[in-house]
């Protein structure tokens, strides 16, 4: 256990710091429309930033800020997530928001987006980030991938998705989609081949990929993370105790070797410590 109390965490991001100091990991609260920094030495959680509406998932910006997919906000009043005293319903602007290293928030793109979800920079400072409707989705397949420039100028890569979710990038630099029940693979045409259909207990939510290419799935009603091989083929669940909704996951740690999850219910992270493989090292943000 490496922290409680979070409303609705999501989109961990693993922060280095200098030789010598303890790393931080920092998420999102999605029901908060904040991000959350948690020392995992201690467990103590403190403030990053306010972004308002619903802050879905993060990623480190190369002047220790952040880039965060802003979903506009989710009415937790409707669902049953939050049966008492749900979170105030503050809807804003859909898009993708900087936040600075003092915890300004901006706008990097804001127009014509639907309900920004999760989100990967690439080595050369490309954002692939999903646009998946608002939930529930229609029955019209409208989700979308796009992908942002340095230079802010975003485009739509692939669609057609009735729920995209989480995406990552395999050691190739192929972008990877949870979509529906399963995982897809993108294509360089804007295409997409199913890798798995249906996982194993049920959707997926954010996930992350080690150096070998596995895939660290949440697997949000199982409670736990689901690993995969890139055929396709489940590997391993690692379950969490008691009941759950497991959001996302991410490696970080000095040796890259600590898994740390997300879980959105009951509002705290979790770790795995000492795994046979590291993860994929992340890239930063360039920025514009």
């Amino acid at each position: 256990m490496v922290a409680r109390g979070i409303r609705f965490p999501e989109g961990p991001v693993w922060c280095p710091a200098p030789a010598g100091a303890p790393g931080t990991l920092v998420c999102t609260s999605v029901a908060d429309g904040a991000l959350v920094r948690i020392h995992v030495d201690t467990g103590r959680v403190e403030p990053v930033a306010t972004v308002g509406g619903g802050a879905n998932a993060a990623a480190l910006a190369r002047d220790g800020g952040f880039l965060v997919t802003q979903n506009g906000g989710i009415d937790f009043a409707s669902t049953n997530l939050f049966p008492v005293d749900p979170p105030e319903y503050l809807p804003i602007t859909p898009g993708i928001q900087r936040v600075s290293p003092a915890g300004a928030v901006t706008y990097v793109a804001d127009r014509g987006f639907r309900a920004p979800n999760d989100l990967v920079v690439a080595s050369d400072g490309t954002v692939w980030f999903t646009d998946p409707p608002p939930f529930p989705p229609p029955d019209e397949p409208v989700g979308r991938v796009h992908t942002m420039r340095p230079d802010g100028d975003t485009r739509v890569v692939a669609s057609g998705f009735g729920y995209c979710n989480g995406i990552a990038l395999e050691p190739d630099g192929t972008a990877i989609v949870v979509e529906g029940q399963g995982l897809v693979r993108l294509d360089a045409d804007g295409g997409w081949e199913w890798i798995v259909e249906q996982l194993s207990g049920g959707a997926g939510d954010g996930f992350c990929v080690d150096v070998d290419g596995r895939l660290y799935v949440a697997n949000t009603a199982a409670h736990g993370v689901r690993i995969v091989d890139p055929d396709g083929s489940e590997v391993e669940f690692l379950a969490i105790e008691g009941a759950g909704v497991t959001t996302n996951c991410c490696f970080g740690g000095a040796d890259g070797r600590t898994l740390f999850a997300t879980d959105g219910l009951p509002g705290q992270v979790v770790a795995w410590e000492g795994m046979p493989t590291a993860g994929l090292p992340l890239h930063p943000w360039p920025g514009p």
